[in-house]
């Protein structure tokens, strides 16, 4: 019997976040039921023009677990105090508003080219803090 898949998990290789994230998913009751994606910033890096170099192997990633795996969702999970956030912000005063803005920009960007190639297929997106504090958007 072919395992059943739900995700695709787009997360960053912060090891602070390692353990909230797999918590996270643990807790959404998605153990072994996910494809992971880890990449320095999550969106910010697969979207920012800073990483392009870097977008292709996301997208070629995910079509294949698309293909393998049948997945029916993109969970991407950015964090706080992110340092890919603060190398896109360049010199200028790093911030909450300035890092959430980034955050944004980085949604924006991802989800709106997922749903041009895989329309059918959901989209979350979340944002935790060291402290486990979970914002939606």
């Amino acid at each position: 019997m072919k395992k059943k898949y739900q995700a695709m998990v787009l997360s960053c290789m912060d090891p602070r976040f390692q353990p909230i994230v797999f918590n996270y998913l643990k807790k959404k009751k998605l153990t072994g039921k996910y494809s992971a994606f880890t990449i320095a910033g999550s969106a910010i890096g697969v979207t920012a023009n800073k990483f392009k170099k870097w977008h292709k192997a996301f997208w070629d990633n995910i079509e294949t677990s698309i293909k393998l795996h049948q997945i029916k969702k993109l969970i991407v999970i950015n964090h706080r105090d992110c340092g890919a956030a603060k190398i896109i912000n360049g010199n200028k005063l790093f911030d909450k508003s300035n890092e959430t803005k980034i955050h944004k920009d980085s949604f924006k960007k991802i989800k709106l080219k997922f749903k041009k190639k895989y329309p059918k297929l959901k989209i979350e997106l979340k944002l935790i803090s060291l402290k486990k504090k979970i914002e939606n958007f």
